[in-house]
C-alpha cells in the first residue's frame, strides 16, 4: 500500500531534484539526480527523467511506494 504525504512549497514552483531532497528522499543534489536518472520518479502519473522539471502546488510526484503531494503554503 502506497505511503501519501504532502509537502507545502512557499514559492510558485519548486524543481523536482530540490523536491526530492526537501521531501528528505534524497540526501543530496546527485543522490537526487541518481534517483531521477533510475526512472523512479512519476510526475501526475507521468516518467519524469528531468530533474529541473519545475513543480507547482497539485503535482503529485511518485517514487517507488511513496506519493507525495506538493501543495501551497
Amino acid at each position: 500500500m502506497a505511503e501519501r504525504h504532502q509537502f507545502a512549497i512557499r514559492d510558485e514552483f519548486i524543481r523536482l531534484d530540490q523536491f526530492l531532497k526537501f521531501c528528505g528522499l534524497a540526501e543530496t543534489g546527485g543522490h537526487a539526480k541518481e534517483i531521477v536518472a533510475e526512472g523512479a520518479c512519476f510526475v501526475n502519473g507521468e516518467l519524469c527523467m528531468m530533474r529541473g522539471k519545475k513543480l507547482r502546488p497539485g503535482d503529485v510526484v511518485t517514487v517507488d511506494d511513496l506519493i507525495l503531494e506538493v501543495t501551497a503554503q
